[in-house]
């Protein structure tokens, strides 16, 4: 395919940054090819309402690429193996599925020979440089253009220029940025720009429309969940995607991340993430159960990593691959059921059963009895484990 002077591919999401640059870019006399990337955000009737806006604007062009059982084979399953909680709150929703457009957006850029890529990025965030870099490692050949962080635009002036211009941004959109992916969403606004305020409660994707309480297992396969109660699931996609219908209505999983930014400054954003912080956290347990000593805390400093890694924009590093080659290999023997419930606002993790359980294999029970070893054995070892620290305090100034 020839490269056309004036192609350009814009990675759009339909929200109000993107859709201010197919106008903006399309009356600069580019020919905007308008590119999404469907990592479980968008239903069938969004993705026609989006293709509708992106003809409407001027786009030449839309597609939307179904790209979410990629997304999960490439990133939400490390993410889940890893236990991945950044700063132990963020299960990465946004951060992952970023990173994962960005090289998708890339490979569709080089695909149509387009002479440039635009994202909708502003200038004060992580976003930039996560489409920026994998840009510039992609397809260095192909120029970048940022409409929004080069005109240094707030929401307000967007949602003005496209009025003027005949398009009707709604009061909501323009006041939350949301951004809806299979492993969480996330909630911007001005309450998220401060350090004290929470989001209203209108703010949230998902209201509270259950009450009581609900049971559930999950069951899990070498790390991977593949049931809930006694449905069993062809892929785990579709295990997560139930578990978030059933637990939605909860509103769980909702909470304010507060972290480092890429590019130097503190940030604040809300997230709903009910499936996420489920998962993870039913995975973790049972990992506990399963797990020596040494490999959880060696997947413990590994994760903590490659979350940092990939909030960071830096998946495409090698160590990368290496990283997920250990947490894969943890995985053998993480397999069994985890029992929780549910409840408004929360979860509890009641319990685990599985063949792996190292606590049903002992020859002991914590604080109960012993069958392996006698009261004098326990003397003799804690004399021996005592010498060192003795040694220490001989010499010891303090």
């Amino acid at each position: 395919m020839k490269k056309q002077a004036n192609s350009l591919v814009l990675a759009y999401s339909g929200g109000l940054d993107t859709s201010y640059c197919i106008k903006y870019l399309n009356l600069e006399g580019w020919d905007v090819h308008a590119v999404s990337i469907n990592t479980g955000g968008f239903s069938k009737e969004e993705i026609q309402g989006m293709e509708k806006q992106a003809f409407l604007l001027g786009a030449t062009s839309f597609q939307c690429i179904d790209a979410v059982k990629t997304y999960y084979e490439k990133y939400i399953r490390y993410l889940i193996f890893g236990n991945i909680l950044r700063n132990n709150t963020y299960p990465l929703s946004v951060s992952a599925e970023r990173m994962f457009q960005a090289i998708e957006i890339a490979k569709a850029a080089k695909k149509m020979n387009a002479k440039a890529i635009a994202h909708g990025s502003t200038g004060a965030g992580n976003d930039q440089v996560r489409f920026d870099l994998a840009f510039k490692i992609l397809c260095p050949e192909i120029d970048i253009i940022t409409p929004i962080r080069d005109q240094s635009l707030s929401r307000q002036e967007e949602v003005d220029f496209l009025k003027k211009h005949g398009i009707e941004w709604s009061a909501k959109k323009t006041k939350y940025s949301i951004n809806q992916g299979i492993w969480g969403t996330s909630v911007g606004g001005a309450e998220t720009l401060s350090s004290h305020l929470s989001l209203p409660e209108d703010a949230w994707t998902n209201q509270l429309e259950k009450s009581g309480e609900e049971s559930l297992k999950l069951h899990f396969s070498k790390g991977e969940i593949i049931g809930i109660n006694e449905e069993l699931f062809e892929h785990p996609l579709q295990a997560i995607q139930k578990l978030q219908a059933i637990a939605a209505p909860y509103a769980i999983g909702r909470d304010i991340h507060v972290g480092d930014t890429i590019i130097g400054i503190k940030g604040r954003v809300g997230f709903e993430a009910a499936a996420a912080l489920i998962i993870i956290k039913s995975h973790h347990l049972l990992e506990k159960h399963i797990l020596g000593k040494w490999q959880s805390y060696w997947k413990e400093q590994l994760a903590n990593w490659y979350g940092m890694m990939l909030h960071e924009g830096q998946f495409l590093d090698e160590v990368m691959r290496n990283i997920e080659g250990f947490l894969e290999d943890t995985q053998e023997q993480i397999t069994g059921k985890v029992y929780l419930k549910l409840y408004p606002y929360r979860f509890e993790l009641q319990g685990v059963d599985s063949e792996f359980d190292q606590m049903q294999m002992q020859k002991g029970q914590y604080g109960e009895m012993n069958e392996g070893w006698t009261g004098e054995d326990v003397k003799g070892f804690t004399r021996i484990l005592a010498n060192h620290f003795s040694n220490q305090k001989k010499v010891s100034k303090l």
